[in-house]
């Protein structure tokens, strides 16, 4: 449909603003491990990076409705992406898990990992999402020419 310059840099700027919560704990660890020989990863960073997933999201789902492609893959993990981060936070404060007033154990913490896990999945998804709308923008305008139209029979 519309695949102006506008339409993708909202797609390129969107995708990586939605790549930058999941590949950031990756990268902070990789750079732990080499400088102090330890592993140390921090699952909850793409949460804590939610601002940039949100405004990625935002800018994805737009390029998508612009463009007409991928809009149910782009939408469906959004959404899905807010309501598991909201969901699972809000039990957590529910709970007095977020305060300390609730030991991280049992079936409450294994309910807000699961949902900051199923929140970072849906944020892969979404991620995987903009780059194929991005390979649907980028794709070439030249196609090779068959056989009939290149004069061979």
């Amino acid at each position: 449909m519309k695949k102006g310059v506008f339409t993708k840099i909202l797609a390129v700027a969107g995708t990586v603003l939605v790549w930058i919560p999941i590949l950031a704990p990756i990268l902070f660890s990789l750079a732990v491990l080499i400088t102090r020989r330890m592993f140390h990863f921090d699952y909850l960073m793409p949460a804590e990076l939610f601002p940039s997933a949100l405004a990625g999201g935002l800018l994805l789902l737009w390029a998508a409705l612009r463009e007409g492609a991928h809009r149910s893959l782009i939408g469906w993990s959004f959404a899905s992406a807010i309501a598991l981060l909201f969901s699972g936070q809000g039990l957590a404060v529910v709970t007095g898990l977020a305060s300390g007033k609730t030991n991280p154990v049992g079936w409450v913490m294994i309910i807000v990992l699961g949902a900051i896990i199923s929140y970072t999945l849906a944020l892969v998804v979404l991620g995987v999402g903009g780059v194929l709308l991005l390979r649907d923008l980028f794709k070439s305008a030249y196609k090779a020419p068959d056989e009939k139209s290149a004069g061979r029979v």
